[in-house]
C-alpha cells in the first residue's frame, strides 16, 4: 500500500549519500530521485496506468455495446474489468505521486484512510473474481464443479440473477476487510509523511488470507482438477484413437468380405460406422475443450501468482519483523513488489480477449485480433 516518511537528518547526514535520505526511526530509506530519473519513472508508470485504463474500459464498452457479449456468463468479466480500472483511475496516480516523491505520503490524514481503503477493497475485488471466474471457465468443460453431478440443470442455474448474487457477495467480502480500521480493531499507520496500512497482527493474517491466499489456494485447487481431468481425458482419448483405429480396420474388412450382400446389409454397415465417428468427434471434442480449459486456467493462475505472490509474502512477513509502527523494508523493493501486483490489472484484459475467442473477434480489440491473425497466417 501506498506509504513513505518523511525524512529524519541528524548530525551526520553529511555522510549519507546525496540520492538517498534516511529515516531513523524506520531504519528505512527515502528515494531522492533527480529530474530525469523522475522523468523516466513517471513516464513508465503512467504508461502502466493508461494501458490499464484502456484494456479493461474496452472489456466494458464491449461487453455492454456488442449483443453477442451481452450475457450472464460475462458479468463476471465486466466486474473483474470493473474493478481492475478502479485500480487504475483511483489508486494508481496516487501512489505515481507517492512514488516520484521517493515514497514520501503528501495527500493527509485524512485522505490516508480513504485511500487505503479503496486500494484493498479494489486489489482485493480483481483478486476475488479470479477464482469465481475460474470455476465459470470450468463450468463450460466436461470437469465442471456443479454441472459434473447435475449436467441438465446447471446451464439453467447460470443466469443473471446468479451471476449478479456472486458479484456483490466478491464485492461485500472485499469491503468487509477495509471496515476493521475504521471499527477500532486496527488503526492505519499516518504519522508524518507515512501512509501505511495497519501492522496489526491478527489484521494483517485476516486481510492476507481472505484477500490473497484463500483465493490462490481455491485457484490452485481447481486447476489441479482440471489438470488431472485433461490428463485422463488425454489417455482415455488415446485409447479410443487406437480402438478407433482396429474398429475401423473390422468394419472395412467387414465391407469387403460382404461385398456380395444385398444393399440393405451394406446400408447397416454404414449406419454403424458413421455412429462410431460420430461417438469419436463428440470424445476428440471434449478432450480439445478440457485441454483448452487446463490451458487458460494455467495462464491465470501463473501470471496472478508472480505478479501478487511476492508481495503478499512481504507484507505478511513485515509486521513480524518491523513491529507494528512502521516498515523496515527498503522503500525500492516494497514499491517494486506493489508494481508488480498492479500489473495483473494491466494484463488481466489482454488475457481473456486472447482465450474469448466472442470478446477477441468484437472491432473492439482490433490489436488482439490483428494479433491472432497475424499469429495464425
Amino acid at each position: 500500500m501506498p506509504r513513505g516518511s518523511l525524512p529524519v537528518l541528524s548530525s551526520n547526514s553529511r555522510d549519507i549519500s546525496p540520492t538517498t535520505m534516511w529515516n531513523e526511526s524506520c531504519g528505512e530509506q527515502l528515494l531522492d530521485f533527480g529530474r530525469p530519473e523522475k522523468i523516466i519513472i513517471g513516464v513508465m508508470l503512467a504508461i502502466i496506468t493508461a494501458v490499464t485504463v484502456m484494456g479493461n474500459t474496452l472489456v466494458v464498452i464491449a461487453v455492454c455495446v456488442v449483443k453477442k457479449l451481452r450475457q450472464p456468463s460475462n458479468y463476471l468479466l465486466v466486474s473483474l474489468a470493473v474493478a481492475d480500472l478502479s485500480v487504475a483511475i483511483v489508486v494508481m496516480p496516487f501512489v505515481i505521486v507517492t512514488d516520484l516523491t521517493g515514497g514520501k505520503w503528501l495527500f493527509g490524514e485524512v485522505f490516508c484512510n480513504i485511500f487505503i481503503s479503496m486500494d484493498v477493497m479494489c486489489c482485493t475485488a480483481s483478486i476475488m473474481t479470479l477464482p469465481v471466474l475460474i470455476a465459470h471457465l470450468l463450468s463450460c468443460t466436461r470437469c465442471r464443479y456443479l454441472g459434473i453431478t447435475r449436467p441438465l440443470t446447471y446451464p439453467a442455474r447460470q443466469n443473471g440473477q446468479l451471476m449478479a448474487k456472486m458479484i456483490v457477495g466478491v464485492w461485500l467480502v472485499s469491503a468487509s476487510i477495509t471496515l476493521p480500521p475504521f471499527c477500532g480493531w486496527a488503526k492505519n499507520v499516518h504519522t508524518a509523511g507515512v501512509c501505511l496500512i495497519s501492522q496489526d497482527f491478527g489484521y494483517t493474517i485476516y486481510s492476507t488470507a481472505v484477500a490473497f491466499y484463500i483465493p490462490m489456494l481455491v485457484m490452485l485447487v481447481m486447476y489441479y482438477k482440471i489438470f488431472r481431468a485433461a490428463r485422463k481425458s488425454g489417455a482415455k482419448h488415446r485409447f479410443t484413437d487406437l480402438s478407433r483405429r482396429e474398429r475401423l480396420e473390422t468394419v472395412a474388412n467387414e465391407a469387403l468380405r460382404m461385398q456380395g450382400l444385398k444393399p440393405p446389409g451394406v446400408a447397416e454397415e454404414c449406419a454403424a460406422l458413421s455412429r462410431l465417428l460420430n461417438r469419436e468427434r463428440r470424445n476428440i471434442s471434449i478432450f480439445k475443450r478440457e485441454q483448452k480449459a487446463a490451458t487458460t486456467l494455467g495462464v491465470i493462475v501463473g501470471v496472478f501468482a508472480v505478479c501478487w505472490l511476492p508481495f503478499f509474502i512481504l507484507s505478511t512477513a513485515r509486521p513480524f519483523i518491523c513491529g507494528v509502527e512502521c516498515s523496515c523494508v527498503p522503500i525500492w523493493l516494497e514499491r517494486t513488489l506493489l508494481w508488480l501486483g498492479y500489473a495483473n490489472s494491466l494484463m488481466n484484459p489482454f488475457i481473456y480477449a486472447f482465450f474469448n475467442r466472442d470478446l477477441r473477434s468484437t472491432e473492439h480489440f482490433p490489436f488482439m485480433k490483428y494479433q491472432c491473425c497475424y499469429k495464425r497466417n
